[in-house]
């Protein structure tokens, strides 16, 4: 062979040595119990009317969307998740070219496309879907679900935070600068424009309209450079242009906010929280998204984005959720300490749903220094006939006061205050009453308890029935199931930061890594033979 053919861009030309070979059909290649022929009968089950409706037209010489949705989730089950990794598995790897069944391999910006602009817009959808066949095929229970959450690391850059509270109180600056501004050109030019000492960017924009007609009026040039002396009035149209855009800015910033104390300026969507992979070991906060999962049978059945840091807010709107887009609704509901609220435990049980919610004291309540406290509550005797508390001195802490709070969310709780009528000379005042902040002089103080009692029944309530042989149960399947889902996500599948911005678009992506994760389920399960099983035995005790 000439070796001047080596460099021509036909690489087909000096390709003679090899030829063709049968069998020319793929699939033979490959094996009859791959995960990627489970995840095609998958898909194909499918009702995928509202991926379709996303597209205006779909080409006939290009891979239709349940073709891509197969690629995308295929890719997530290998761990693959950038565009171009994809494009380059699709022309590379056989397993990819039977998904595709003929069709051209995707660039990288149709499956980014996909992704961003197609599956983002009807995610939820897809996940009830998925849902819904497993439900059938008896690989789910429909009635115990397992909630847990993660912090995910948003593909904005670390240092692009804007903090509300530091805003707010530029703002607060940059207002009394305007006042005083207002005031000045009243008196310097006679302008009315603050009425009942109320200053607004309307009124801003009104003072700016009238400066204006005073330099056409007066036939004022306004001059810019070195060596050349603005007048009075110049400088004063450009201080409020400048506070003008300054406060537009503040609003804008504010108004992105909304209820979070920060957001990134790369992702508007992200909040700053610090996250559990914290390399500098400071407690750096990142930006990022609180992934819900909720997990069934050992599989992700559904799954929400909030911005919350917290999972307390979290619990009733993905309850509701779920609610909405699945056929069936779940009987019990399992969570651990940190959804514990009075206003969980209601939502819960007027849904017709039981909460298995470990209390947020439970672990120290076994604990030796807990039961001997005396200055806790729990540790008192509670007489219900008389509302009233028994300390350690046999004295009664009786309710004085009853008022409403109202929680961050919005919940209205009443709240009963608690008090002895004197702890002078009472031998356990100081291990009783703590605290050093309290502006009255520790000899005048007398004990005080603040409780919500709905909050207390509903406590013990849920204590009698995770302490039961079947709540003990479900506790130890939250554990293995929800967490174990996060534990495989990001460990086993090495997911650790997202790639897409905004709230759609990371949830059309967390979509994507749980039914990867649900189909390598379903492939172990079914290998193990183990399919059909829902909950772990408790080991009982020889």
């Amino acid at each position: 062979m000439p070796l001047n053919k080596l460099l021509q861009g036909d690489y087909t030309v000096s390709s003679f040595y090899h030829q063709i070979k049968l069998p020319l059909d793929i699939e033979i290649s490959i094996p009859s119990d791959d995960p990627v022929r489970l995840l095609s009968a998958f898909v194909e089950g499918m009702n995928l009317s509202d991926l379709y409706a996303t597209y205006d037209r779909i080409r006939k010489n290009q891979a239709s969307p349940r073709q891509m949705l197969k690629i995308a989730t295929y890719a997530a089950m290998n761990r693959i998740y950038s565009s171009r990794d994809i494009e380059s598995s699709c022309k590379r790897d056989i397993n990819f070219m039977y998904l595709l069944d003929g069709a051209p391999a995707p660039d990288h910006s149709t499956i980014a496309r996909f992704i961003s602009l197609h599956l983002s817009r009807c995610s939820k959808p897809i996940m009830a879907q998925v849902g819904t066949i497993l439900l059938e095929i008896g690989e789910i229970s429909g009635e115990n679900i397992f909630i847990d959450g993660t912090k995910i690391e948003s593909v904005a850059n670390k240092y692009t935070f804007v903090w509300k509270k530091s805003v707010s109180k530029n703002m607060n600056k940059l207002t009394e600068k305007i006042c005083l501004f207002c005031a000045e050109c009243e008196e310097f030019y006679g302008i009315k424009v603050v009425y009942e000492d109320q200053i607004s960017l309307h009124t801003l924009k009104r003072l700016r309209k009238k400066l204006y007609k005073i330099k056409e009026d007066e036939n004022i040039e306004f001059v810019h450079g070195i060596g050349k002396r603005k007048t009075v009035l110049q400088r004063s149209i450009e201080t409020l242009e400048e506070y003008i855009d300054k406060l537009k800015e503040y609003v804008n910033k504010l108004y992105k906010c909304g209820n979070r104390n920060s957001y990134s300026k790369t992702d508007t969507d992200a909040t700053f929280m610090r996250m559990k992979e914290d390399a500098m070991l400071n407690g750096q906060l990142k930006p990022g998204y609180n992934l819900q999962h909720g997990v069934d049978a050992e599989y992700v059945t559904w799954l929400e984005i909030f911005s919350n840091p917290t999972d307390t807010l979290t619990l009733i709107p993905f309850l509701k959720d779920m609610e909405e887009y699945l056929p069936f609704k779940y009987k019990n509901i399992v969570a651990d300490a940190g959804y514990e609220s009075e206003e969980n435990y209601v939502f819960i049980e007027s849904n017709g749903q039981t909460g298995y919610i470990k209390p947020q004291n439970y672990e120290l309540s076994k604990t030796r220094k807990f039961r001997n406290d005396i200055s806790r509550r729990e540790n008192m005797d509670y007489d219900p006939e008389t509302d009233s508390y028994t300390c350690r001195n046999g004295k009664k802490l009786l309710a004085v006061n009853k008022r409403n709070e109202k929680t961050a969310s919005g919940y209205k709780r009443e709240v009963t205050t608690y008090e002895c009528g004197s702890c002078n000379g009472c031998p356990f005042k100081k291990e009783c009453i703590k605290g050093n902040n309290c502006k009255t002089p520790f000899e005048d103080r007398n004990k005080r308890l603040s409780v919500s009692r709905k909050m207390e029944e509903k406590r013990i309530e849920c204590l009698e029935r995770i302490t039961s042989e079947f709540g003990t149960q479900l506790r130890m399947n939250r554990s293995i199931q929800a967490e174990g889902s996060f534990a495989n996500v990001k460990e086993d599948m090495n997911f650790r930061r997202y790639l897409y911005r905004g709230n759609e678009n990371v949830l059309a992506q967390s979509t994507l890594l749980a039914m990867a994760f649900d189909i390598n389920k379903l492939h172990h399960k079914i290998m193990s033979e183990r399919t059909g099983t829902h909950l772990f035995e408790l080991k009982k005790a020889s």
